[in-house]
Parts: C-alpha cells; structure tokens; sequence
C-alpha cells in the first residue's frame, strides 16, 4: 500500500506543482502503467481519495504528510473545514497561541493566513488525485491494459464515487473561496497553471457530474458504509441548490426541496432515536447517516477530524475518562449567544444542550479568550460508545464524522417550503417536529405553522448542527455573518461588532495568486 501510495503522488506532484507553491513528499519513480496493471490499484487508489476526507498523509496519525509546508495535524479536511465553518460564528471559539488561529473568531483573517492556506491546498489535492483516478481509468486505458469486462465494470463504478468525492470538493471551495481554479481529467497533466473557473462556470460543473453520475451510484443505503450512493449525490445538490441565491444569484430552492423529498421518500434513513448516539464511537451503526467520513482507532488516525472534536472541548475540570479520551487540548468552547439559543444549559429539557459548566464562565472576552474556563465547552463528539464503553483507543477514537444527516435534510425541506420552493407546510412543520421531539423527548417543543419562520430555522439549524460543518454557510444564506448578527469576539470586540462583507468569502492565499497568474485575488483582500 506505501508504494501504491507514492504512485499516486507522483502522478499528481506535476499537477498540484501548477497550481500550488507547496510540494507533495514522497514521490517514487515507479511508472503508472506498470502499477495499473494490478486491477487492485484501482480500488487502492479509490481508497485513497476518500481517506483524504479523514487521513493528512501516507501513515498514521503524521510523519509522511500528503503536502509539506503546513502543519500536517491541522491539515485535515474535516478539521480545516471545522475553523472555517464553526469558528467564526457563535458555535465555537479557541483561545490557543496556534499562529493565527483567533482571526477566525475576531473576523480578521487575511490572505496569508497559514488555516486557510491549508484548507485550500487540502481541498484542491483532493480535486487533483480524483482528477489522476479518471485519467488513469478510462476506457481506453483499461483496454490498453487489457481487462475484461467485469473488472471494467468495476472500474466504471469506482469512477463514479470518485466524481462524487471531487463534486464535494469543489462544493466545499465554491462555498468558501467561490472564485476558484477550475481544472478537470480534461486538463493534461503538467499542463500549465489552471485558469479561474466563475462561481456560475464551478456550480453548473458540479451539478451535471452529479446529475451524471446519481442513476448510476448504488442506491440509497446499498454501497459500502462511508461510500457515496444515490442518497450522497442527492444531499450534496440539495446543499448545492439550497445555497444557490448566494453562489450565483439563483433562487433553487424547489430543486432542493426536490432532492431532499427523495431521500426522505427512499426510506432508508430514520432518526437515531437518542441524539448524543450520532456523535459517540459506535456511531456508525446509526440510522440517519447519509455520508459519514469514517474514523477508526486503530486504521484511520490523525489529529484532524473526530480525534480534533473529541479532544479539543475537554479541559478544565472535565474527566478524559467521560469521553473516552486519553487527554483534553482544553481547546473550543462556545460564546453566550449560542448557549441562550436554548431553554437551559443542563439537556434536561432539550438534549442538545450538551454543556459542561462546571468551574466555567458563560462569557469570553478578547481579553481572557486563551483562558479555557472563560465560555462553556460543548463534548457533542465522544469516543465513548452508546453503551458507555470508551473506543478502541483513547487517543484516537472510532467515531466517524456525519457530512450529510437526515436532521439536515428535514430542516432543509422545511427551509424550503418557508422560502416559497414549493412543499407543504404542514409536511415540513411534521418533519420539524420529529426533530423537535427526539432532543425534547416528548411533544413539549412542538411548533406550529405559524412559529415556522426563517428566524427560528436559523436558531434550530444552531441547535441540531452544531460543530456538523455548517453554521458559517447557514449563517451567511441567512444574511446574519458579517454585517448583521453578532455574539462574542466578532470583530474583536467583546459582545460583538460588524464586519464587512466581503470577508463572506476567504481569501486566494497569497501563495497561490503569486505562483499562479491566472488568478484575480477575491475582493478587498
């Protein structure tokens, strides 16, 4: 699997070249055709595309990193994907000396910023190898090496989910950076730097590889657990068309509707019938993921993803033990807005509030933020089973990550009945209420229609989603980033400030728009 591993960068060490300053290590002199021969390759390689959703290198949890120049720990998807989305809303702050890390908080972020550079790079290497896996397995080139046709059937297949894999991708990077390279198999390898794709050029090119590909995924609930199936293809153009409005200025939101209702109406999914069960290490066995990112104690370890979100809200007076962890970061905690987005703080009335308050202070100010007591930790991600058992390993836990959920889908159909995209209301207020009744544990926080409003689809989307990967873009789909909204630390100041608008999107990082030409900076940065 190592040298497998090294085929593949060097096959896109050329690629990324291009349109990075960073360099991809190790590399190996081993020729593609004679790798391809093997058909196990390509189910390797396909490996190692989702792995990048979870892994940052060649082996476990560091020292052989897909991408020098950052620090290979933070370099995770998901965790990268965590400051950009949570830390800069009301859902989660860090008060450690990590380089830049507060900016995210105080809405100071600039173009060299080293988490942002880092996102960016990680989410167009996972563009790039999907980009290597459909030039290496065309048809041409699988009869070239001559298969037959089962193993091309095969191959087929894989090529599928490794479409679904960059869609996603590219979703995540029109979302954060909106104004991005553009680049596909069509562009030959060690071609010259790609040239910037429009956001209307990005989301039509998202949107037909998922059309393409939905009929020919396995169906809803019928692939490999934490492979994309019919179901994946179909949250990812339901978020696709639900943010719509603010990518191209496209009111989509009965698309959304559309695909929210067939993934409902397939009848695979249903809620966990106890919410905390979603974020423990036996996760995997719950009934409403969609497309979960896997995480394994002993196979999938790193210091991004869930290992980040199990350690990093346990410090203070907590106990390792209660969440199965060898030790805390003393790490993310929330501010007051969001603690007062519910009834209480104990999860008596509503269990999502998963609060830890002993020895702690509600408020944070720019003053005391490095301080942990100051803020509220909130140990949503355990690596304790639902039967109280810690996971495999205390320093690493089985806890997977849940890109796309059935809760998200209901709220999502109820959005886009409340914006006018067709539905019913009595339809989405019902599916609200499910939602509703599971973290009440009875009918106590039922609404009606007329307490259905974008307002409270905001503060519910808080409440159930939370460190899921989604406040910052819900918040901005709402109006209430930047200029409106505000809680604690916003603009550095201690209740809050506006900031401007712009800072809606993150910046081209410095590096890429020097070692590429073709690229214009994103506004006012």
């Amino acid at each position: 699997m190592k040298k497998y591993s090294k085929i593949i960068l060097m096959l896109i060490g050329t690629v990324l070249s291009a349109c990075t300053d960073l360099e991809l290590s190790p590399q190996s002199e081993a020729v593609p055709d004679v790798v391809f021969q093997d058909p196990d390759s390509y189910r390797q390689f396909l490996a190692k595309i989702y792995a990048g959703l979870a892994t940052t290198g060649q082996q476990g949890p560091a020292g052989s990193a897909d991408i020098q120049g950052i620090d290979e720990g933070v370099s995770s998807y998901t965790r990268m994907l965590f400051y950009a989305e949570e830390l800069p809303t009301e859902t989660a702050h860090v008060g450690w000396n990590d380089q830049t890390i507060k900016s995210f908080a105080f809405h100071t972020w600039n173009s060299d910023d080293p988490f942002i550079t880092g996102l960016y790079y990680r989410l167009f290497y996972q563009v790039t190898i999907a980009n290597e896996f459909l030039r290496e397995s065309t048809e041409g080139k699988l009869d070239s090496r001559g298969f037959n046709g089962e193993v091309k059937a095969e191959v087929a297949s894989y090529r599928n989910e490794a479409r679904f894999v960059r869609a996603l991708a590219y979703w995540h990077a029109l979302d954060l950076f909106r104004n991005i390279p553009f680049f596909t198999e069509e562009d030959a390898l060690g071609a010259e730097a790609p040239a910037q794709g429009t956001p209307q050029e990005v989301f039509n090119f998202i949107e037909s590889e998922l059309l393409a590909i939905e009929n020919a995924l396995p169906g809803p609930g019928e692939n490999e657990y934490a492979r994309a199936d019919r179901a994946a293809a179909w949250a990812l153009l339901a978020k696709l068309y639900l943010n719509a409005e603010v990518y191209i200025g496209q009111n989509r939101y009965s698309d959304c509707l559309n695909y929210c209702s067939k993934i409902i109406d397939s009848g695979v999914y249903s809620l966990n019938p106890v919410f905390q069960n979603n974020f423990n290490a036996d996760n995997h066995t719950s009934p409403e993921f969609i497309f979960p990112v896997a995480f394994d104690g002993t196979n999938i370890q790193g210091y991004g993803g869930t290992t980040f979100l199990t350690h990093a809200p346990v410090g203070g007076d907590m106990q390792n033990a209660d969440y199965g962890i060898d030790n805390g970061w003393g790490g993310i905690r929330v501010t007051r807005q969001f603690v007062e987005l519910f009834p209480d703080v104990t999860g008596d009335i509503d269990s999502r509030a998963i609060f830890f308050t002993q020895g702690q202070n509600i408020d944070v100010t720019v003053e005391n933020v490095g301080d942990f007591t100051n803020g509220y930790p909130m140990p949503k991600f355990t690596n304790i089973t639902s039967d109280g058992d810690p996971g495999s390993n205390l320093g690493f836990p089985d806890t997977d990550f849940p890109m796309f959920r059935l809760a998200d889908i209901y709220l999502m159909y109820a959005e886009c009945v409340v914006r006018g995209g067709g539905g019913d209301m009595g339809t989405a207020v019902d599916y609200v209420n499910l939602v509703r009744e599971r973290a009440y544990g009875d009918q106590t926080g039922n609404i009606t229609e007329a307490e259905l409003t974008l307002d409270f689809l905001l503060d519910e989307r808080g409440r159930e989603l939370a460190y899921e990967c989604h406040r910052r873009t819900d918040r901005i789909r709402f109006g209430q980033f930047t200029v409106a909204g505000l809680w604690q630390l916003k603009g550095e100041t201690d209740e809050g400030a506006p900031t401007p608008e712009w800072r809606n999107i993150y910046p081209i990082p410095s590096a890429e728009i020097i070692a590429n030409p073709k690229l214009d900076q994103n506004p006012n940065y």
